[in-house]
């Protein structure tokens, strides 16, 4: 049995985008044994996919913060021991930044990455025992599939099946047709403005759908109460995991958000899916899903409204 191992540490979008070419490795390397190493906040997203055996989370971030914790050297020194508990035949670091190449570095196999001109921080390259070309302008998931396809000696497969699942309940009750809106993002300039939120929440109500507003943070929260204020009969509901979310959206009618890793996660998991692109480039982070996503450059709520009715 063949032992792969991925290093995909965040953020939220990247680590989405990284499923295909786990779907892949277990199509070319049928039986083996792939573990994956994710920030500890995006590992609900790994453990969504079946042919992932092992979650290794890592707290790079919050060990960053807090070097002088005893605590931290000794979560330090867990991951270690985790990470190392195996000698896998491959190990395939998608990121291409030095922090996660040095991850991969402490695992035990032979490393693969994207070489200097590839990688998004050329020095990672140094610490691949193999390098490989991965041309830049194209879309994430394409670059995690051909560098993966490139490290198993196999071709890109035609089809890209993120393999994710969502099993479980929901995690609110529903007795309606809802749309799930992501109006929040990490980025000011990425943001859509509460007005337009409004209207697309009023334009569902007229056909009887009703808008849920998940939030992560309190300025989250905020803003998605005044948004359900604004339309009225919509929920905003209790701050909820990442899993969580994704039973939520898979339940939805279908979803609209930002450039942020939840929408990017919706279209993932098959549902309709628009994406509304402010100042990224949607050919390089866009909705990468088939037929059942669009992605709009700052579109106004009647064409996100026309868009999601098109899908559904």
């Amino acid at each position: 049995m063949r032992r792969l191992l991925f290093v995909k540490t965040s953020s939220l979008g990247d680590v989405v985008h990284n499923c295909p070419a786990v779907s892949d490795a277990a199509r070319a390397a049928a039986g083996a044994a792939i573990d994956w190493v994710v920030e500890e906040a995006f590992a609900d997203v790994a453990a969504m996919h079946p042919q992932v055996r092992r979650v290794i989370p890592v707290a790079v971030r919050r060990w960053r913060s807090a070097l002088w914790s005893p605590r931290a050297w000794s979560e330090i020194g867990a991951f270690r021991r985790a990470l190392r508990a195996e000698r896998y035949d491959l190990v395939i670091d998608t990121q291409g930044l030095l922090k996660s190449a040095l991850l991969a570095r402490a695992a035990r196999g032979e490393r693969h990455g994207m070489d200097a001109a590839s990688a998004r921080e050329p020095l990672a390259a140094r610490c691949y025992d193999v390098r490989h070309a991965v041309a830049r302008g194209q879309h994430a998931v394409d670059r995690n599939r051909q560098l993966t396809a490139a490290a198993l000696g196999s071709p890109v497969p035609a089809d890209c099946d993120y393999g994710l699942r969502a099993d479980g309940p929901l995690p609110v009750a529903m007795s309606s047709p809802y749309a799930v809106l992501l109006t929040m993002t990490s980025r000011a300039d990425k943001l859509w403005p509460e007005a337009s939120w409004i209207e697309l929440g009023r334009l569902l109500a007229v056909r009887g759908v009703r808008t849920v507003l998940p939030w992560g943070s309190e300025d989250e929260r905020l803003r998605a109460a005044r948004i359900a204020a604004g339309v009225g009969d919509a929920l905003v509901p209790r701050r909820m995991s990442v899993a969580e979310i994704a039973r939520l959206l898979r339940g939805a009618l279908g979803v609209a958000g930002v450039d942020t890793g939840l929408t990017h996660l919706a279209a993932a998991l098959g549902v309709p899916a628009v994406g509304i692109y402010l100042s990224s480039e949607a050919r390089l982070t866009g909705l990468h899903a088939g037929t059942r996503v669009r992605n709009l450059d700052a579109p106004d709520a009647a064409a996100v409204h026309a868009a999601l009715a098109e899908l559904a």
